[in-house]
């Protein structure tokens, strides 16, 4: 969840004003976007993610990140994704290892306040991202995955709406079980 800020300021000084600062803040050609706590169950969808991948990835193939790792998506555009992959090796911006340039997988958990960054900014953010192979939506309010992969003739969507469905994720070689993604959420 993000929320935007009237500050203005240069890349150089956005990098080196949020290394001081205790909450993370996405940056987007200019404006700062703080991004603020999730719910119970935003956490607990991202765990679940987590946990579920980092069982099914074959490591040291491939390294996982929470949402404290920042992506640059372009030299005036960074994001805290609720977690991201890399095959191989991370490359990094700079020797601080703040900026990670090569995820081949991204999530977000969307919610109802990032519900349209999260499937129209967001996306198209990480479209522009060279490495990005996969980007995953999560609802956190119902049953609900979108899958977008890269594909010769641009990105492909999958949908998958039902505790019972199977999400293949061939970037990771696996496959990730919608009902772990939502284990101990319930649906009112």
């Amino acid at each position: 969840m993000a929320i935007q800020t009237k500050q203005r300021m240069t890349v150089a000084d956005y990098l080196e004003w949020e290394e001081r600062q205790e909450l993370k803040h996405e940056y987007i050609d200019g404006e700062i976007f703080e991004m603020t706590g999730g719910t119970g169950d935003h956490s607990i969808i991202k765990v679940n993610i987590l946990f579920s991948l980092r069982s099914r990835v074959n490591r040291p193939d491939f390294k996982i990140y929470n949402s404290d790792m920042r992506v640059q998506i372009s030299e005036f555009r960074y994001v805290y994704p609720d977690l991201s992959v890399v095959r191989g090796e991370a490359v990094y911006e700079d020797k601080s290892e703040l900026s990670l340039l090569n995820p081949v997988f991204v999530v977000e958990v969307a919610s109802p306040s990032s519900d349209r960054r999260d499937r129209v900014d967001k996306r198209d953010y990480y479209f522009a991202v060279p490495s990005v192979e996969a980007y995953l939506i999560i609802d956190q309010d119902r049953v609900r995955a979108e899958l977008y992969t890269r594909a010769e003739a641009g990105w492909l969507l999958r949908l998958f709406t039902s505790l019972d469905d199977v999400i293949a994720l061939p970037a990771l070689h696996c496959e990730l079980l919608l009902a772990q993604v939502y284990l101990d959420i319930s649906f009112e």
